[in-house]
């Protein structure tokens, strides 16, 4: 019985006791309560939810059993890459279809005017505007069994993307050409591939195309012009055997003569991507449609149930779509039935596109990031407003580490809501690409843009990304494991000392993303492609044990000094850019000298303020000829390099400043924007010299 009173004694209160107590309570204390109780509710509801990544990732790829160190990625299903994601979509050409279909014949592609909004067309015009120009081509004695490679010479915009559907749907193939290449390399392309038609935007391509041909045998026959032009114009053409001929008169001919689609295979080729190259003449990769929907699969794959593409994303195309990684990330939206708004073709009008067209996908480059942090640090002018930026940033970095990606925080309102706004307000998706990010400018842009942000690695002859960062890691200073359309491992390098075994080595690529070789140059193809079907990238990698990859040093430009030590300069150029008054360097030795120097160009922006703080006043060009700021410079990259592990013969003995850019324009970077060394040797060829005579001296 004692027991029986204990226990009743400390029985739990039933609901009318609990209403007794609650009554009992006094006014002020059920207030606090229920302020609690609301302040509770509140932040369980609101409170950063973090991205469910779709692996473990501390193990993103795994070791494949007898694969010599080869590594799949941990979403490959069994041990066969994915060659689609789709079944309706195997073929570009299907990708487009499936894209009108989801789409709800919504609106496709986009242009403007300047000061104007955007207009569209959409998917239905779209798929018309292509069949009258492929069927037109045809009438002109086009197809698929010979005369099959039809050029496209423009800057992005939507007759850019209906000259490529046009050829997808009639098992075409489309070849790229860019101004840049220069006229050499252009006559090059024309006379390798055969081409016989090359729709152009303006006259001044056609002109130039012209201009390449007149007064040799050649094959073009036909310039189709997107943009009016004139008689003078159409009178050279004549010359040069050439009919001049406007895209809508083609349009109205393959109405008239209209074919019904003859769709490629997922194994008829696409594209042939020609690679400008450090040296030498442009390589023609040739791209299947297996290869670049397996590259648009592998990307779906990764993020899917954590980003959903869909008819409501918007992409911004500024990056050239003469190269794969633009034309890939266009593949995933079209699939999804999204929209493409192209930019006015002006990249100082870039910010007013993104204004207007508000996009959902803004695909970058490093060089436009390094622009991006260097603006928002530029702006923040005092210590309390770098303080605040500082800490900022730091507060959203530590959400990103718990996998937390956001833009409503209080630091996004505060801090973050302007570099929000300049990109439209609406991206959610960000992905770069094409050369090396800094993991600071990384990191920061991540948490001050508030989107899901992921680096890839890759090449054109892997159509463009072999590996890629994964949902809920964003951590920075790699590349991710490897894409699930292909394998990756790393070969032995001896004379630079990586070893397959150390988890070291040259990149390598096997899969149905890797292209089918060098147009008609067999050679080349089988100096990249081995016997086993492994693309060699000419990268050294190295294996991280959470299982992504990093990208440590380049293979193809390393040389000796005259004591016999291997030099990989890029590794080294990497290294001196983190220093906040460069922008830019080359690097330079040869085994006839024993010491490095380099060619350094300060960051116009940056180079004011860093000189001020060290006592040195002038305008841009006044402070590149500045002997005493130069060594100041000198000095910061050495330390630099002295912290990033770089050997004393690694290091450089003397620089020189340069005032203007590397640029695509003045033929010192390649259009995907790597240095073209031997061009640079050459350029700067005196101020080598010298720099080499003092030092001796």
């Amino acid at each position: 019985m004692q027991a029986q009173d204990l226990l009743r004694q400390l029985r739990m209160p039933e609901m009318g006791d609990m209403r007794q107590i609650v009554r009992s309570l006094p006014a002020n204390t059920l207030m606090g309560m229920g302020a609690f109780a609301a302040i509770t509710t509140y932040w369980y509801a609101t409170r950063p939810r973090a991205l469910k990544p779709p692996c473990d990732l501390s193990l993103q790829s795994v070791e494949i059993e007898g694969g010599e160190y080869a590594r799949k990625s941990v979403l490959m299903e069994g041990d066969k890459p994915m060659t689609h994601f789709y079944d309706d979509a195997q073929t570009m050409y299907e990708v487009f279809l499936r894209g009108v279909q989801m789409s709800n014949n919504g609106p496709c592609l986009g242009s403007r005017k300047p000061n104007q909004p955007y207009e569209w067309l959409s998917y239905q015009e779209v798929a018309d505007k292509a069949e009258y120009l492929g069927s037109a081509l045809l009438h002109r004695g086009h197809s698929q069994d010979s005369d099959k490679f039809i050029g496209v010479f423009a800057q992005n915009r939507p007759e850019w993307t209906v000259a490529e559907l046009a050829c997808y749907t009639y098992s075409l193939v489309c070849v790229p050409l860019y101004d840049t290449l220069g006229t050499e390399a252009i006559n090059y392309i024309i006379d390798k591939a055969a081409i016989a038609t090359v729709v152009c935007d303006v006259a001044d391509k056609a002109k130039l195309i012209l201009d390449c041909v007149s007064g040799r045998k050649h094959s073009i026959r036909i310039l189709i012009l997107m943009e009016p032009f004139d008689a003078d114009l159409v009178a050279k053409g004549k010359k040069c055997g050439i009919e001049i001929i406007s895209m809508k008169e083609m349009e109205a001919i393959g109405r008239a003569n209209h074919r019904k689609p003859a769709p490629p295979s997922p194994d008829d080729l696409a594209i042939i991507c020609f690679t400008s190259g450090t040296t030498g003449n442009p390589k023609g990769a040739m791209l299947t449609h297996r290869n670049v929907v397996a590259n648009c699969a592998a990307f779906i794959k990764i993020t899917e149930g954590r980003l959903c593409p869909s008819p409501d994303d918007v992409l911004i195309s500024f990056l050239p779509l003469a190269h794969m990684f633009e034309r890939v990330v266009e593949g995933v939206v079209l699939c999804h039935g999204g929209r493409i708004g192209y930019f006015q073709g002006d990249i100082r009008l870039l910010m007013d596109d993104l204004k207007t067209l508000r996009p959902t996908v803004f695909p970058v480059v490093p060089r436009l990031l390094n622009r991006m942090f260097d603006k928002i640090f530029g702006q923040a002018n005092t210590p309390l407003k770098r303080w605040l930026l500082d800490f900022a940033s730091r507060r959203k970095e530590a959400e990103l580490r718990s996998g937390v990606v956001r833009r409503d925080s209080m630091w996004d309102k505060l801090i973050f809501s302007k570099v929000q706004a300049s990109l439209g307000g609406r991206v959610r998706l960000m992905i770069t690409g094409a050369a090396p990010v800094s993991p600071t400018v990384l990191t920061f842009l991540r948490a001050a843009l508030g989107c899901q942000f992921y680096e890839g690695y890759g090449q054109t002859e892997c159509t463009a990304g072999c590996t890629m960062s994964t949902p809920g890691d964003w951590t920075a200073g790699h590349v991710g494991p490897p894409l699930p359309c292909n394998f990756v491992k790393l070969v032995d390098v001896a004379e630079m000392n990586y070893f397959a075994a150390n988890g070291e080595g040259e990149v390598c690529v096997k899969g149905p993303n890797v292209f089918q070789g060098y147009l008609k140059d067999d050679e080349k193809t089988k100096e990249a492609i081995d016997e086993d079907d492994w693309l060699h990238t000419g990268d050294i990698g190295k294996w991280l044990p959470n299982g992504t990859l990093k990208i440590v040093d380049r293979k193809k430009h390393i040389f000796k000094l005259a004591q016999g030590e291997y030099i990989a300069p890029e590794k080294i150029e990497n290294i001196y850019i983190r220093s906040d008054p460069v922008a830019q360097a080359f690097v330079h030795g040869d085994s006839l000298q024993a010491c490095l120097v380099a060619i350094i160009v300060p960051d116009s922006d940056f180079l004011p303020g860093w000189a001020k703080k060290k006592g040195i006043e002038g305008s841009y060009s006044e402070l590149c000829k500045s002997k005493e700021l130069k060594n100041a410079i000198l000095e910061d990259i050495v330390s630099l390099g002295k912290a990033g592990g770089l050997k004393s013969f690694e290091q450089v003995k003397d620089i020189t400043l340069h005032p203007e850019m590397f640029s695509v324009q003045n033929g010192l970077l390649t259009p995907t924007l790597k240095a073209k060394r031997n061009e640079l040797r050459n350029y700067f060829r005196e101020q080598i010299d010298e720099l080499y005579s003092r030092i001796k001296m």
